[in-house]
């Protein structure tokens, strides 16, 4: 069962370039093997996996702050990856490479156990149908998946303006033996996570957004 739909839209011809010239460069194909992060980024430093990249703007501006630290992003819209790609050329950012390709099965095909500093999953398909409340993303099973795949004293990092998929994930994360909350029930936002054009419009609605940071035990 797939946690998204290929809402795929039209690419913009930047967009298509992009994907075109920088996937060589920076892209990482799906394949049935571990990644190899010193190799891929050559270079040894602490790596992050994000899921959900969307249009890029998160992914880039963390990564641009946190230039020790090398992330590889996720994301199945092309438009998105091509958006993303075109970001990373143009703030010249070495420590970022994308996946396009279904998350679950990236991280159960080549993300090694115990290898990443943290996970960050920021405002995934909410599925509000209660029908398609099976597709969410973040579930028991693919949080003990994460849990699993970030080392000691790691991190991971989700957040939705969804207060029902909120609290389900609190729960999830709550009900994993490996994680620890660092906050009572939801946390402050951390600095660190960029707010986004959509969030701001959402706060001028009044809309509540939900931060849940764990730690690996």
């Amino acid at each position: 069962m797939r946690s998204f739909v290929l809402r795929q839209g039209r690419m913009s011809p930047a967009q298509s370039n992009a994907l075109a010239r920088l996937w060589p460069r920076y892209g990482i194909d799906h394949a049935p093997a571990l990644i190899d992060p010193e190799r891929t980024f050559g270079r040894r430093a602490p790596v992050v996996l994000e899921i959900g990249c969307g249009m890029g703007e998160t992914t880039a501006a963390i990564a641009d702050a946190r230039r020790d630290t090398d992330f590889i992003g996720v994301e199945v819209h092309g438009p998105g990856v091509g958006a993303l790609l075109a970001r990373i050329e143009a703030m010249g950012l070495s420590n970022v490479r994308v996946v396009r390709h279904d998350a679950v099965e990236v991280v159960a095909d080549m993300i090694a156990p115990a290898s990443l500093a943290g996970v960050h999953v920021f405002f995934p398909d909410p599925w509000p149908k209660n029908r398609h409340h099976k597709r969410r993303l973040l579930q028991p099973a693919f949080v003990t998946e994460l849990a699993a795949r970030i080392r000691p004293g790691g991190y991971l990092h989700a957040a939705t303006d969804w207060e029902d998929y909120a609290q389900e994930m609190l729960t999830a994360f709550e009900a994993e033996p490996c994680l620890r909350n660092t906050a009572t029930g939801f946390a402050p936002r951390p600095a660190a996570r960029p707010l986004t054009k959509f969030e701001l419009r959402g706060q001028r609605l009044g809309h509540a957004v939900f931060d849940l940071v764990f730690e690996r035990r």
